[in-house]
């Protein structure tokens, strides 16, 4: 049993995104992106209430080129897109967009919440797609808690979202080989991680405290590993939320600009082109 020891442990930082404060753990300093995972965002809010749901979230934009994942972990997310998809992912609950060629869609809380008001807790990553998948045909997944397998032990819930894990088989689909994992440890819950020593490896906590390799990982830490072994143990000093990010990296040119992910800088203008001319699908939102 080989161990994967920790290459650094990187507090996420502040960044204001359309004036919405969040925590952003990728890319951080010098670290653009860890392959094939591009961004992390972190965005945890409390609804006021007492608004419409068109005043709130992210309206209709475009994307090209990769995959735009949200796990939902308070309140909720409704997506609307391009391709007629009209679907509210819960606490629990994961969206999954492939943007292939081109999709137009929005991001918002639902009437309920706009309206009432509530704690809206959920992580964005974007996944690189390999270059002879940019230009797919763009789909979209929406998947709840109880569709999501899980493991339930010694204090500890990992939900398989994506990849195979100890026998379960994520529901999520990849265009590349990945290991996608979230769920929370209860104060003293402990668990044995079997991730393949291949891929690049991403831990970061919502919260609490974990002790991995005699280190502590606090409240909104990114923990990189070293691709050295297959195994890392992690016990919880505080109850506390995770997600892990597992996949075997694309070694592609990336090329980005905005929602944009491709290869070469000829292929951003034409998706600034495209996008500019309608290609990427029309998104009117009716409330």
């Amino acid at each position: 049993m080989k161990n994967k020891t920790i290459q650094q442990i990187i507090p996420a930082q502040k960044v204001n995104m359309g004036g919405h404060l969040l925590d952003q753990p990728l890319p951080i300093g010098q670290i653009d992106y860890i392959d094939p995972f591009l961004l992390i965002h972190h965005w945890k809010s409390e609804m006021r209430g007492g608004q419409k749901p068109q005043d709130v979230g992210v309206g209709p934009h475009p994307h090209r080129g990769f995959s735009p994942v949200t796990f939902v972990y308070k309140g909720n997310v409704q997506h609307r897109d391009s391709l007629g998809n009209n679907e509210t992912v819960f606490e629990g609950g994961t969206q999954w967009m492939h943007a292939g060629k081109g999709i137009t869609h929005s991001e918002r809380p639902n009437a309920d919440i706009a309206d009432k008001g509530g704690e809206l807790e959920f992580i964005q990553f974007w996944v690189n797609s390999p270059s002879k998948h940019k230009m797919d045909t763009a789909s979209y997944l929406p998947l709840s808690k109880e569709e999501t397998p899980s493991i339930n032990e010694n204090g500890v819930e990992v939900s398989v979202v994506a990849g195979e894990y100890k026998g379960i088989k994520g529901p999520a689909p990849t265009l590349s080989p990945m290991t996608l994992l979230r769920g929370n440890f209860e104060a003293g819950g402990e668990h044995t991680f079997n991730i393949n020593e291949q891929y690049n490896t991403i831990l970061y906590l919502l919260d609490g405290r974990l002790e991995i390799d005699n280190q502590i990982v606090k409240e909104k830490d990114m923990v990189i590993f070293n691709n050295d072994g297959q195994f890392f143990n992690a016990k919880a000093l505080e109850s506390t939320r995770f997600m892990l990010l597992s996949g075997r990296p694309l070694n592609e040119k990336v090329n980005s600009y905005g929602p944009f992910v491709m290869n070469s800088s000829t292929e951003i203008l034409q998706a600034l082109r495209d996008a500019q001319m309608g290609k990427m699908g029309v998104l009117i939102e009716e409330f």
